[in-house]
């Protein structure tokens, strides 16, 4: 074998050694588009789910018509009870709307800007009342919406799949408790008081 012969061989045993060498580098390799693609994938499932997004929204539906309903309840009840109840309802939905909303911007979900056609139904019965009936029909509404509340943050506390969200839920499920209790307490007085009369 001449000496040509020997080099020209050896440059191409290290060009071939090179160049697998370089195409095992590029598949270890993060910044590779391919494995790039497939990394950003997954950290996109990591996120917030489908399940998690929906809970935002439904959140914000739930925490304005608490907002309408509870200022409604501030100028219409006959009761100072449920007129403070109704006060508690603006403050505390309002403080949780706020944070919800830093929430679905920072993840990116569009949260509705209306009441939903459910909450637009009983806002516009509970208009049709007043005095006695009002407080009556407004508690009795305050613990079906509250019990569903508090079962879909106690849910979503534990089931999230996005961190934040789930933190969310479980710093805001205390007060919904606390706003259960409350109006469960103050829908045998309104009754009592309708009865009696």
């Amino acid at each position: 074998m001449s000496r040509i012969t020997k080099v020209l061989l050896a440059a191409t045993f290290a060009a071939a050694v090179a160049i697998c060498g370089l195409a095992a580098q590029q598949s270890s390799d993060p910044s590779n588009s391919s494995t790039a693609s497939v990394a950003s994938a997954t950290k996109a499932s990591a996120g917030h789910t489908a399940a998690d997004t929906k809970f935002l929204q439904e959140a914000a539906e739930g925490g304005m018509a608490e907002v309408a309903l509870g200022q409604m309840a501030v100028d219409k009840a006959s009761s100072a009870e449920v007129k403070k109840f109704g006060q508690r309802m603006v403050d505390d939905h309002s403080k949780a709307n706020d944070q919800l909303k830093q929430l679905a911007s920072q993840k990116n979900v569009t949260l509705p800007q209306d009441l939903n056609a459910k909450d637009k139904a009983t806002k516009a019965r509970l208009e049709k009342l007043s005095g006695e009936q009002f407080d009556q029909a407004y508690m009795k509404d305050m613990v079906t919406d509250h019990t569903k509340d508090v079962s879909d943050f106690k849910r979503e506390s534990m089931s999230a799949k996005d961190p934040d969200v789930k933190k969310f839920a479980a710093q805001t499920l205390p007060t919904l408790q606390e706003h259960l209790k409350q109006a469960t307490s103050i829908v045998p007085s309104t009754t009592a008081q309708n009865t009696a009369r």
